[in-house]
Parts: C-alpha cells; structure tokens; sequence
C-alpha cells in the first residue's frame, strides 16, 4: 500500500542543504534544452519579450508536447513546470499547487491569450476545464505574484493558456481516443490563410462513465480564432471560446481507510453534480509603428454555474445557481527609446464591468450511516436562502518600464493602482432566515444575509527587478513582487450557514468585512543553456498576510470565512535536461518547498509554526524520452509527490505517493498516427487528496491504471 499515517515528528522531509546539492548536480549535469526555458514569454509584459530579460519565474509547455500529450486532465501536464501540480477532484475539475498548498482557494489568475478567463468578482478554481486544453497552442505559467500589468487573483501564480495559430495554408485534422471506465473523445481540427485572412477551428467533445460510481460526465468545448492583416503594421486576433460541461461530481468523495483500501470505487456524495457553461469573445487590436505599440482589446464574457456541492453536503447542503456577464477592455500603449539605454516604456488600462447574481436553495437530505463514511442517497427543496444580484467593476491602470544601464544589466519596474467595487442588491435581506428542522439530515440551521450595500477596495501594488547576463547564454535574475486578492461575490455575500439566528448574523458580518490577501515575493534564479544544453533555477520566500480562509472544524465541518494571520512559503524550484545516447533524453521538473502558518490563532487553536496541511515539500515530474524520429516518441513519466499534513495540527500525514505513465505516439504514414497513454502503470493505490473529517482520515482515492489508445488523421 503506497500511504503512511504518522504522528508529527520534527525534520520531516529532506534538507535544504540535501536538495541545494542535487540542483546543483543536475545543473551541471544538464545537456539538453528544457520545455520549461523557451527563448521568448508573452505572459510577463502581454506581448512577445526575451525571457532572458524577464526577471520572474516563468515556466512554459510548448503546444507540441500539449497536442503530444493529449491530456485527460491538467494534471497530466502542468506538472512539466517546475512548482506546478495540479490533482484531480473530478472530471476534469480540479485543484492547483503553485507556491502554495493544493486549494481551492482564489490565489491564481487564468488567462487565454492574456485575457481573464473570468471576473475578478467571479473566480472559478475549476477555470482550466472552462479552456479547451487538450487542443492549446502551449501553455505559460509566472509562479509567484503577478507583475505589475496583472491584478487581483495573481498570488500564487499566473496560468496563461495559448490558443493556437491558424495554418499558413489549408489543413483539416481529426482523432479521436478510447480508453477505460467509459472513455470516449474526438477532437476536429482546420484552418486555413487566404490572402490577409486567417482563421482556425478547434472542437473537443468528450464522454467518460467515470471510474468511480456516479462521477461520468460530458464536455463540449470549441476554440475559433480569425487572425486578419491590416496593412504592414496592424492586426485583428478574434477569439471565440465556448464550453459546456455535465458532471457528477463527488469532488473526490473523500472515503474511510477501509473503503479506500478495499473499496475504492465508492462514492459517498452521488447526488452532486455541476453544470458549467462559459463563453468568451475578444478582438484584439494591435499597431505598431516605429518604437511604438499600441493594443486594444474588447472582450466579453458569459459564465453560467449550477451546482450541487459536494464538500458542503455534511453541514450546509444547497443547489445554487450562479451567474455573470462581463464586459471590459485591456489597453495598453507601449514606447521604446532604443537610444537611450534601450529604455522601454508601457501605460496601460484594465476595465472590467461584471454584473451577476446568485440564487440558492437550502436542501434536505436523505442519509445512511454516520460521518465520515455517511452516504447521500437523496434530496428535498426546503427553502430559497440566498437571492441577490450584485455587479463587481474593476478600473486598473498601471505603469511599466525597463532600462539598461549596462549592456549586461535590464532593470524592470512596474506599478498598478486597482479600483475595484461591487454593488449588491439583495432580494431577501433582513433578518437571518431559518430552515426547519426535519426528518432528514442536517437539521435546522440559519442563513445570515447582508443588507443591500456597496463594497469598494483600493489597492497598488509595485513591481521591481532585474536580470544580469553572467555571460552570453547563462542569465541571472532577482526580483520583488507584491501582489493582492479582492474577496469573490461568494466570499463577500455568501456566509457560512450558522447553527444559531446569532452564529450567522456574525458570519454575515464579517464575511462583508472582509479584507484583501496581500502577498510579497522575493525570488533569485539562474537560467541558460550552452549548445543543446538548458536549465532554471529559482529560489523564493513568499509572506502572505490577511489570507481569505475557510476554517473547517475537523469533528463538526462546520465552516466560517476569516482573514486569518500571515503564512510564508519558501522553497527552490529546478527544471533541467540531459540527452542520454542517441535519441534518448530525460527532463526533469523538481521542487521543494515549506509552507508554514507564520501567525495563525484561529477558533480551533493555535497553530502559528506549524505546516499548512495539504502542502507537500516535494513535488517532482521527470520524463525519460525516445524520439527515434519526427512525430515518434516513446516516454515514460514518474510523478513523485511527497507526503503532507492532513490537519493544521500536524497530528497524522499522508505518506505521499509515486506513479509511473507511458505514452507512445507513432506515425503510420505521412498524415496517420496512433497514439496511447498507460496512466498508473503499476496499479498503485494513491490519493488525490487526504484530510480529516470528524477527527479521522478520509481519503479521495486516485486513478487505477488505465489505457487510453487513440488515431488522428490529417489532409
């Protein structure tokens, strides 16, 4: 069995000094370039600049190894950066580790081509499966704090997926995959360029029954880009994205170690699900004449949400319906003096104008058994609880610029003033409303409700670094970074039920009150690459402060939504490359990192120097390849994830865990391949998740193995 539980023991983990000396190892050893070290980034200033002069943590896939791939899930891809992880809740749902434990709490920004997949006011930790991954032209993540053009959501990393760029000439490709449990998915792809015009279509449908009872589902996604020349120096990009996904979901229905043992399939939480519908439209503008840029790119956005949440169903069972419409425009002018120290100078603007609302209705339910292995069988309406509308607006302009002293030396500033503000109009506002006790499961419980009311924050946020050439292909870089989070209309509108009329008048309270998270990042790297050779190395401290947190009790899951303390998150991130012989090579992501409550006295105690649960200090993925010829590989993948705390206590661990993944990609003619992925190869018993629940450990259990064999043709 691949878990261990253990009491807290101090030192767990390997050492700092352990983990200095195998970078430095592999760094020395490293021969061959990297996927995470491309020669450009288009994520830290919003368009195509040198990464060796970007001074930030930047890691990319490139679209070959995402169309290579053919991921399932982002799990199954994002862990090529270094520091990144994502696991599996269900679907194609998910959580994300970056800089952070795993957590679906809103400290990452997702981006298609740069633009905010949703609103600020609006955020999604599900936002990957609202993009069509599987058919992207790469993917860019900044790990840390977003520089000074991004806003609030950017703490623990940025995410910009790409779309891809439409053909030079006429193309047309389809494929398609099967695979276990029920899996089934086509993919349609073609473009074409005629005279100033290009366009690309990309469509994804996909089907699986799940491999764990009630968590099938079903997804629809299409990206149609039109790329249109106007004369030498101006161009048109129009975006069309859309998604629509059906899942039951038992976000992982967290089992007893019995059942996860012997009975992984069980699903506690069958009568959850999610509806999801997400459309997005942008044009982007862009000139260029001389030294001077300018962009301007309207969007709009229309996102839609039902749910039946799994991880309330113990103590606040709801359907609610969310939804929201955005409008807004990012413009930016940029200037260069190349006379005067290669001087590079960038104003700009983001608008955001969201209006959205909520409805939601309490529930009762019908169970068996007791926690942590009580089962939901079924449901009943009892009352509406929550009914308002609410408009977040968001006004951001910001500065940037960059100079170099010396031929060598790039300095970087940058500086962002946010406006943000929403106005809530609730429909049922007045005193806490009351759902009767029942029959059924959980009992009576109260709604606190914020009287109609307008919230506004202020924030800025600096941005300052640089990078030094150590010689021609070898580059260093050190840099600071803050960055800030709005609470979401959820976080500000939608307290925690109460047991009392009391309990939620104050959840109400202070849920309204809340502040923002505000976070500030030191970080130095090392990157470069000589020959075929490449590699990045980065070291970090991040301190965040007045953290958003919902804080669980362990024995009633009750919950409440805080600004609780100051935590600190340090660690060194590697990613690296060696060719072995011939058409064999290996690349490496590696990380390590603490993450501990620096300051943290909450209801349940305090717990100020201890590690944050769900946080583990290893995270590693490292591929070995055989590319005997174009479009043919052969690679097997080994994903180590170290243990973590399963509580703020640190009273039990999850062991942690490794898992191997074959895939093979081989071309049987000109325009024929086949392809198959082997996920789990050795049948390992794993976790995408562990904690507590009523004071023992419950666990999601992962993936088993399973083969997935596919065919794509091209004309």
């Amino acid at each position: 069995m691949e878990m261990e539980f253990a009491r807290a023991r101090a030192g767990a983990g390997l050492s700092w000094l352990w983990v200095a000396g195998a970078c430095a190892c592999v760094c020395g050893a490293a021969s061959a370039q990297v996927a995470t070290l491309p020669p450009v980034t288009v994520t830290g200033t919003r368009e195509r600049a040198p990464l060796s002069e970007t001074p930030a943590a930047v890691g990319a896939i490139s679209g070959e190894s995402v169309a290579q791939d053919r991921p399932n899930h982002p799990s199954q891809i994002m862990g090529q950066i270094p520091g990144v992880a994502v696991a599996v809740t269900n679907g194609e749902g998910h959580t994300t580790a970056i800089r952070h434990p795993f957590t679906t709490n809103p400290v990452y920004l997702f981006l298609e081509d740069g633009i905010p997949v949703r609103s600020t006011g609006f955020f999604n930790h599900n936002a990957l499966y609202e993009i069509n991954l599987p058919q992207a032209g790469g993917v860019e993540v900044i790990r840390g704090p977003g520089t000074a053009l991004y806003g609030s959501d950017a703490i623990g990393g940025v995410i910009n997926v790409l779309t891809r760029t439409p053909p030079k000439q006429g193309e047309f490709t389809v494929g398609g995959d099967i695979g276990g449990h029920g899996w089934a998915r086509m993919l349609l792809s073609g473009g074409n360029t005629i005279g100033d015009n290009a366009w690309r279509a990309d469509v994804s449908v996909t089907h699986t029954d799940g491999w764990r009872d009630a968590t099938k589902y079903d997804r629809q996604s299409a990206t149609l880009r039109w790329d249109r020349a106007i004369g030498d120096n101006a161009m048109l990009k129009t975006v069309l994205s859309y998604s629509n996904i059906d899942q039951q979901t038992g976000a992982n229905s967290p089992l007893t170690l019995a059942d996860y043992s012997n009975n992984p399939t069980r699903n506690y939480l069958p009568i959850a699900y999610r509806k999801v519908e997400a459309f997005r439209l942008s044009t982007s503008y862009e000139r260029q004449w001389g030294d001077t840029l300018l962009s301007v790119t309207p969007y709009m956005r229309d996102n839609r949400m039902e749910l039946l949440a799994s991880f309330t169903l113990n103590f606040d069972p709801t359907v609610s319906l969310s939804e929201n419409r955005s409008y807004g425009v990012l413009a930016k002018w940029r200037r260069d003096f190349p006379s005067f120290m290669r001087a590079r100078l960038i104003v700009g603007a983001d608008v955001d104008v969201s209006p959205g609302g909520r409805t939601e209705d309490s529930l009762n339910v019908s169970v068996t058994g007791a926690a942590p292995a009580r089962v939901f069988n079924s449901y009943t309406f009892a009352r509406r609880v929550y009914d308002y509308d609410v408009t977040f607006k968001g006004v951001s302009p910001y500065l940037h610029g960059e100079i170099s002293p010396t031929e060598r030396l790039r300095v970087t500033g940058g500086l962002r003033f946010d406006h943000l503000s929403y106005a809530f109009d609730n429909r049922l506002a007045g005193a806490p409303l009351l759902v009767p006790a029942g029959v059924t499961f959980p009992g009576a419980r109260f709604y606190g409700q914020a009287n109609s009311t307008d919230v506004t924050f202020r924030h800025v946020s600096p941005k300052l670094g640089a990078t030094f050439a150590l010689a021609k292909e070898m580059h260093a870089f050190a840099g600071y970074t803050h960055g800030f989070r709005a609470p979401s209309e959820g976080n500000l509108f939608r307290p925690a039920s109460g047991a009392t009329a009391a309990a939620a008048v104050a959840s109400a309270a202070t849920s309204v009150a809340l502040k923002p998270i505000k976070a500030d990042q030191l970080e130095v790297g090392l990157r470069g690459s000589a020959g075929a050779v490449s590699y990045d190395l980065v070291l970090y401290d991040l301190a965040k402060r007045d953290d958003i947190v919902s804080q669980r009790d362990p024995v009633t899951t009750f919950t409440t939504t805080v600004n609780a303390g100051k935590t600190r998150h340090r660690g060194v991130e590697l990613g690296a490359g060696l060719p072995i012989a011939g058409a064999w090579r290996v690349d490496a992501a590696l990380s390590y990192a603490k993450h501990t409550y620096e300051d943290w006295v909450t209801n349940l105690g305090n717990f100020s120097g201890r590690e944050i649960e769900a946080a583990p200090r290893v995270m590693t993925t490292t591929r070995l390849s055989w590319q005997p010829q174009k479009n043919a590989r052969a690679q097997v993948e080994w994903v180590k994830l170290g243990s973590y705390w399963l509580d703020a206590a640190n009273t039990q661990k999850y062991g942690g865990h490794d898992l191997f993944n074959l895939r093979v990609n081989w071309p049987l003619g000109k325009d024929i391949s086949v392809n198959s992925h082997l996920n789990n190869v050795a049948n390992r018993r794993y976790a995408d998740s562990a904690q507590l629940s009523s004071g023992v450990p419950v666990l999601s259990p992962g993936l088993p193995r399973t083969l997935y064999v596919g065919m794509e043709a091209k004309w």
